[in-house]
């Protein structure tokens, strides 16, 4: 017959080596030592306790269940503990120097991902990643805490650290799933508003610098790293009826007009401070309302650590900047917004990360969000290393991201940055700094897939939401479905539009006549895609001038140039973006350490007043009017009327609604005024002047046509009917014809 042991003849000391190991912070598995282990009649403890001269399992009102014994490195305490069953709770009481104090044992609870999660995460199709990765404010087992969870697949051990633990990676050191290379552990008594990183020692042994959480919510300022305990937001939304409605916003056929913002800079404090979120939605709602833009686009708002990068190297993907408040604070933003109707879209910045020493680069001493050549994984250009879009625990981590904005913040769209500089292996490469792909091509066919899987996620999950390609080359077919063939977005930025257009208006008027070409080539590949015309703040920076210095002759001519473009702009095909500033014509490059030059509304004789009008205006009339927007993408909602007119720099054309409803648009870009100019149309009766950017009441001379005109029985421009204008010099001019 075989006794069984007593609890008090049952060794309960670990093997040395690894009690000595966890002394140091060198061991890779701390549960396999610490925590409760039952036995018969009872369970061995054992804990980790640097510069604790006692332990002592307590129960939870507190009575002394057994106290445990010093063995090996200091700190480390180990014994049976009779009647301690598994489901028991227990706490352990600390002394040192006479002063005692209770702490939870972290190594008691269970794991935090479920079979399902390491399924998912593995397989890189965790959409929700959010909800597991991170630090996360919950319970376990009665007892408040964190649950904290990173990816460090390579690594010897991760520990996370704070004050609450002294920074010190031997005492919170986290358990290794295996089967997908995440690193878990709940932390008791610690909850929102805690500081921490992690600490990594990598598979060779070194110890990483302090790394910030890859999917950390919030984040100190800079320079301060650490990201900080928040979880998810619990913003309450008060945004229902404009969520009922957003797809009408987001349609191809809607008028969509955005409006650019660079929260750090559009408006500051007296002594020049930011605001806040809620100062900035406030004046931002009011202001944009009033200005008629049915959209504004933030300059990434992801937290990153050096602010002159603008926001495009971020490394805090899942972090809204702190500079101006909690994620809560910036939910409420996007929620007063929608609130005031105005759509909500974010740059959004998946090609490329910052080299610092606490973001993902060797995040647990290899490239595992980074591409391991550096000829895929580094950009020379910006400094930044480069996604490895192959590998898909980080296609997840990053899908998930832009999916986490749509559903945390109610994003109403994404655009994407730099898309160019994803799409091809040679990319800003000289010869040799750049390996072909399987098929002997220079398309990065996994950043291809990557953008592509992107795309159909966010059309699977947040179908009313859009994605915007910030694209600068021919590739084909960016914004057609992925069932197409194309890569999925919603809508391409037209860049070729933009560098055509600008060139052509920074020219002397006189010389127009050689480059009117730049002003017509635009409506040759038109409907290739479905763009936005973007004059953005690359257009404003880096010594390239303002808007309004761009254009030619003196201050009156510069105004009257730049409301004739904008007015171009407005009534030509495609969606519009603008950015903050270029509205009301700031003089000055923008400049991210200031605000916006608000005081030129009440200088410059009226000038900058008027254009901003101008600028409401012509929202005014883009909304109001199908035919300026509701075929914007199909070439049925376009024709030239003249294009001929070289030598004097006009253009004529009309574009048209679905049910045959005609605007005409002409734009005489030389300062001669020109009376009696005879513009064929296709319909008679009556043409309103419904925009006149000449108008006094926009700072211009005021030649224009009365109102309207009635069209005559006179043939021109291969059209049966034709209006006799006065083309104001400078200027554009909008009749509508009055079905």
């Amino acid at each position: 017959m075989i006794s069984t042991p007593q609890t008090s003849e049952i060794d309960h000391r670990p093997d040395e080596t690894q009690a000595w190991e966890i002394g140091r912070g060198v061991h890779g598995d701390p549960f396999a030592v610490l925590g409760r282990f039952p036995v018969e009649g009872g369970a061995i403890v054992r804990v980790f306790r640097p510069g604790a001269e006692s332990a002592t399992v307590i129960d939870d009102a507190g009575k002394d269940l057994g106290a445990l014994e010093a063995f090996g490195p200091d700190g480390f305490y180990s014994g049976v503990v009779p009647g301690l069953s598994a489901d028991r709770p227990y706490r352990m009481r600390y002394s040192h120097g006479g002063t005692h104090w209770e702490e939870q044992d972290p190594y008691r609870f269970g794991p935090i991902l479920g079979e399902h999660d390491v399924y998912l995460i593995a397989e890189g199709t965790h959409y929700r990643l959010y909800e597991k990765l991170g630090a996360h404010p919950t319970e376990m087992s009665g007892v408040a805490g964190t649950a904290f969870a990173v990816w460090a697949p390579n690594a010897r051990r991760v520990s996370v650290v704070g004050n609450f633990n002294s920074w010190d990676g031997r005492r919170s050191v986290m358990r290794k799933r295996h089967e997908c290379g995440v690193w878990e552990l709940f932390v008791p008594h610690i909850g929102k508003g805690e500081v921490y990183k992690y600490e990594v020692i990598g598979a060779d042994g070194t110890t990483q610098p302090l790394k910030s959480d890859p999917v950390g919510f919030y984040q100190e300022q800079a320079p301060s790293t650490g990201s900080i305990v928040d979880g998810l937001v619990k913003h309450e939304w008060q945004d229902e009826a404009f969520q009922a409605h957003k797809a009408d916003w987001q349609d191809r056929e809607k008028p969509v007009s955005i409006y650019e913002v660079h929260l750090g800079s559009w408006q500051r404090g007296p002594d020049n401070e930011f605001l806040n979120y809620d100062a900035i939605a406030e004046k931002l709602a009011a202001y944009v309302n009033e200005m008629g833009f049915t959209h504004v686009e933030l300059m990434p708002v992801s937290e990153h650590p050096f602010y002159g990068s603008w926001g495009y190297q971020p490394i805090g993907m899942y972090a809204p900047t702190s500079r101006f408040g909690s994620p809560e604070d910036f939910a409420r933003f996007v929620d007063k917004l929608h609130q005031a109707g105005i759509g909500v879209l974010v740059d959004w910045v998946p090609g490329h990360f910052p080299t610092d020493a606490h973001g993902p680069g060797l995040f647990d001493g290899r490239p595992i969000y980074e591409h391991p050549n550096p000829n895929r994984g580094f950009h020379k250009d910006w400094n930044t290393l480069i996604y490895d879009y192959g590998r898909p625990e980080v296609r997840n981590y990053l899908v998930a991201n832009g999916l986490y904005w749509l559903d945390q913040f109610h994003i109403d769209g994404l655009r994407i940055d730099a898309v160019a500089s994803m799409l091809y292996l040679d990319y800003s490469r000289n010869e040799g700094e750049w390996e072909p792909n399987i098929h002997g091509g220079r398309e990065n066919l996994e950043a291809i897939a990557f953008l592509r899987d992107t795309n159909e996620r966010v059309g699977e999950y947040y179908p009313k939401a859009t994605t915007h390609a910030e694209e600068s080359t021919a590739f084909p077919d960016v914004s057609r479905p992925t069932y197409a063939g194309g890569l999925g977005f919603h809508f391409k930025w037209n860049m070729g539009w933009m560098h055509d257009t600008l060139h052509y208006m920074q020219e002397d008027p006189i010389n127009r006549r050689y480059h009117h070409h730049h002003m017509t080539f635009g409506m040759v590949y038109a409907y290739s895609e479905n763009f936005v015309l973007p004059i953005s703040h690359d257009e404003v920076v880096y010594g390239k001038g303002s808007m309004i210095e761009k254009m030619p002759g003196d201050a009156w001519q510069k105004f009257a140039n730049l409301r004739a473009y904008y007015g171009f702009m407005w009534t030509h095909p495609g969606k519009k973006l603008l950015f903050m500033g270029c509205e009301f014509g700031q003089w000055r490059e923008w400049n991210h350490d200031q605000s916006l030059d608000w005081h030129l509304l009440d200088e410059g004789e009226g000038r900058h007043k008027g254009l901003q009008r101008l600028v409401r205006d012509l929202n005014t009339i883009y909304r109001e009017i199908p035919a300026l927007h509701e075929l914007d993408c199909e070439p049925d909602g376009f024709e030239w009327v003249d294009t001929a007119n070289v030598e004097q720099s006009v253009l004529a054309f009309a574009r048209k609604d679905r049910k045959g409803r005609t605007v005409l648009v002409v734009c005489n870009f030389t300062p001669v005024p020109r009376h009696e100019y005879r513009i064929g149309v296709s319909k008679p009766g009556m043409w309103t002047e419904r925009l006149n950017t000449d108008s006094e009441i926009y700072g211009g001379s005021n030649v224009g046509n009365m109102g309207g005109k009635e069209a005559e029985e006179h043939s021109v421009h291969g059209r049966p009917y034709s209006i006799a204008l006065s083309l104001p010099p400078l200027g554009t001019v909008v009749m509508v014809h009055e079905d």
